[in-house]
C-alpha cells in the first residue's frame, strides 16, 4: 500500500493522480482544515483519504499501518518573517516523525526536498548534488527548513532508513493557479514592467512526479537528485510569459539596488495593512542571483526525458486565461 503526504498541494497531488492512473489504490494523509483538490476528484474509488497531521505521531502512525511505500510531499511554505520559527520546527519535526516510524516499519520513503538546500556552485559552473547549503549563514527560513528535514532523512538512513531525497527547482504546472510558481504568470499578466538580470532551474511538476515515482520503484537508495529541466534566466522567461498571454513583456532593468529598495518598501506597506509583503528579502536578491542546476545524475538514474519549458509555459498561460 502506498502513502502520500501533501496529497492536497500542488506537487502531491500530481504524484496521487499518477500513481492511481498507474493502477494503484492509494492512501493520502490531509489535515481536517484541507480541501481534496480538484485534480483529483475523479479518483475518489481508488484514494483513501485520512485526517492526519505529521506531528501527531499517533495519528500518523495510524495511517501509516500496512503501508509499504511513501512519498513525502507534505512542507510549510512561507515568506513571512513571523513564520519563519514555526515553518522550521513544523517541516523538521513532522519529516523527524515520518522518518522514524519508517524506520521502525521497515517503509520505504520518496522525501521531496528543495534546491534550496542546495549550496552554490563556483562562477560559471552548474550546481550539483555535491554542493551542501552553508547553515551559518543562510538566513532564509524555507531553505534552513528543507535542509535541516534532509538531515533527519540522512539520519533515519543511517538507522537502516531506505530512502531517497529529491531535491526539485522551481516546479511549474497548469494546476498551479494563481498560488506558489503560478503567482510569476500572474504578475506578469497584470503588467510586471521589470524583470532581473538572475536566472534558475525550472521543471514541469508531471516531470517531478514521474522522477519521484522511478526512483521509488528502482533500487536506488541512500542518494540525493536535483530534479530540473531547464535553466532560464527570469528575462526572458518572463518574456516568453508574456508573449503567451499577447502582452508587452518586462522592459526596465531592475538593478540590485533597486531590489533592495523594493522590498523594504514592501515590508513598510505590509507592516501598515497587515497584509502580506508583495516581495520578501530573500526574494528580492534571489532575483539578481545566478543558480543553473545540473540534471545529468537524474536523467542517468530515470532515463527521463524532461518536457521543454516553453511547453510548461504555454499550458499554465492556457490555464489561467481561463480563470
Amino acid at each position: 500500500m502506498i502513502l502520500v503526504t501533501g496529497a492536497t498541494g500542488f506537487l502531491g497531488s500530481e504524484v496521487a493522480k499518477q500513481l492511481v492512473l498507474g493502477g494503484n489504490r492509494i492512501r493520502c494523509i490531509k489535515r481536517s482544515s484541507s480541501k481534496i483538490p480538484a485534480l483529483l476528484s475523479p479518483f475518489d474509488k481508488n484514494i483513501t483519504w485520512v485526517e492526519a497531521d505529521l506531528l501527531d505521531i499517533f495519528a500518523l502512525g495510524n495511517a501509516l499501518a500496512e503501508i509499504t511505500q511513501v512519498y513525502n510531499c507534505a512542507a510549510f511554505v512561507s515568506l513571512k518573517q513571523a513564520d519563519k520559527e514555526p515553518m522550521i520546527y513544523t517541516n523538521v519535526t513532522g519529516t523527524g516523525n515520518l522518518v522514524n516510524l519508517c524506520v521502525q516499519n521497515g517503509i520505504r520513503l520518496v522525501h521531496v526536498s528543495s534546491v534550496a538546500a542546495v549550496g552554490q556552485a563556483k562562477p560559471g559552473e552548474l550546481i550539483n548534488e555535491k554542493h551542501h547549503l552553508d547553515q551559518a549563514a543562510e538566513t532564509d527560513g524555507y531553505a534552513i527548513s528543507k535542509l535541516e528535514s534532509e538531515m533527519e532523512v540522512w539520519r533515519g538512513i543511517a538507522e537502516g532508513l531506505d530512502a531517497v531525497i529529491v531535491n526539485p527547482s522551481i516546479i511549474i504546472g497548469a494546476s498551479a493557479g494563481v498560488e506558489g510558481s503560478g503567482a510569476l504568470f500572474e504578475t506578469v499578466r497584470k503588467g510586471l514592467k521589470f524583470y532581473t538580470l538572475g536566472s534558475m532551474g525550472f521543471v514541469d511538476v508531471e516531470d517531478v512526479a514521474k522522477c519521484m515515482i522511478a526512483l521509488m520503484n528502482s533500487g536506488i537508495h541512500s542518494e540525493r537528485f536535483i530534479v530540473s529541466a531547464e535553466n532560464h534566466n527570469y528575462k526572458d522567461l518572463t518574456a516568453e510569459i508574456a508573449q503567451c498571454f499577447g502582452i508587452k513583456p518586462p522592459a526596465t532593468l531592475a538593478k540590485p539596488w533597486m531590489m533592495e529598495l523594493a522590498w523594504r518598501g514592501a515590508a513598510l506597506a505590509a507592516a501598515i495593512t497587515c497584509n502580506p509583503p508583495a516581495i520578501d528579502k530573500v526574494s528580492a536578491r534571489a532575483a539578481s542571483i545566478t543558480r543553473n542546476f545540473d540534471n545529468s545524475k537524474i536523467k542517468k538514474a530515470t532515463g527521463m526525458e524532461f518536457k521543454p519549458l516553453n511547453e510548461s509555459v504555454k499550458e499554465v498561460c492556457q490555464a489561467l486565461k481561463t480563470v
